[in-house]
């Protein structure tokens, strides 16, 4: 496969069972085959996408100074600020060429994950800055459910199979900044070939190149979306559980060309990540004789946080 499947989720959504069909078998067979989908129709207007890239430019924009004051120690960098070079791809010690946020899980003080979650962190300077932040987190974790549940259908399993391991999960919105490269890199690229952690990543901003994804040749394929879509991929949690019958497919930012070093480039992924007591073992009916049981038995929080370790975000 050369290209990145296209699909549709009013598709998904609505009350025709052919339509709906499609979609599960479409978005189905793109994950078994490369592992990524352009996505139309998700729950994210225009005004606040161009909102919410207004406010992240707005940020990155600050002094560093600034920007210090919101790294939070000993939380693994999960609020808040992330300073450049500090994440590193599995088993590379070069920092990626990116700094970048957190927004995380918004749940009541009652809730059993309140103790586990840390709080989001406030940007004073930017009084609409969090609240737009919220509502992209939001409308592209509801966006995430219904992708989950067509992946549920495709599976043989009930429809809402993984709703109650949505619900609170542990997901992110990451706003990144790719500064402007000022001297040849070593051996460093904005994001180094990586897979995810997570169950699924929906992405903001893969207008332009610089993304690019791993076929099973081992071809990198510029993943380059429309306007209106979100590039969504499988990460290696749901890879994991499905005993890699859903491929979390490796992918990677590169360096743009020389004469476009001078120039910023922004992207927004969103995490989907379930409660951490999920569990990941392999499923039952994804394995086979000729699909014999690929991974020991884990759990989500386990898992998480081993590849922090390994990240370089947590320290051992």
């Amino acid at each position: 496969m050369q290209n990145i499947p296209s699909v549709d989720l009013r598709d998904f959504l609505s009350d025709d069972p052919k339509r709906k069909q499609k979609f599960v078998n479409e978005i189905g067979s793109a994950f078994e085959n490369i592992g990524f989908v352009a996505l139309k129709g998700h729950f994210l207007d225009d005004q606040l996408v161009d909102e919410l890239y207004g406010e992240i430019r707005k940020f990155f924009a600050l002094p560093i100074e600034t920007k210090h004051n919101y790294e939070i120690p000993g939380i693994g960098g999960q609020r808040g600020y992330v300073s450049f070079g500090k994440e590193h791809a599995k088993g590379r010690k070069e920092g990626d060429l990116k700094e970048f946020w957190h927004f995380g899980q918004y749940v009541d003080k009652d809730s059993k994950w309140a103790s586990e979650y840390p709080d989001n962190v406030e940007v004073k300077e930017l009084p609409r800055f969090n609240a737009v932040g919220k509502e992209a987190y939001q409308m592209l974790e509801k966006t995430g459910v219904y992708v989950l549940r067509a992946l549920a259908l495709h599976l043989g399993l009930d429809e809402f199979y993984f709703d109650e391991y949505a619900k609170e999960g542990n997901s992110i919105l990451r706003p990144i900044h790719y500064p402007p490269i000022t001297s040849e890199p070593e051996n460093a690229i904005r994001a180094a070939a990586h897979g995810d952690i997570n169950l699924i990543t929906l992405l903001m901003g893969a207008q332009g190149k610089g993304l690019q994804v791993q076929n099973h040749n081992g071809d990198w394929i510029d993943a380059i979306a429309a306007d209106d879509e979100l590039v969504i991929n499988v990460g290696d949690m749901l890879s994991r559980h499905t005993n890699n019958k859903l491929k979390s497919t490796i992918h990677q930012v590169v360096n743009p060309p020389r004469e476009l070093w001078g120039t910023s480039r922004y992207s927004i992924p969103f995490f989907m990540h379930p409660v951490s007591d999920m569990r990941l073992d392999c499923l039952e009916n994804c394995i086979d004789e000729e699909n014999p049981k690929k991974y020991e038995d884990i759990s989500a929080g386990e898992f998480l946080h081993e590849r922090l370790v390994e990240l370089g975000l947590i320290k051992k």
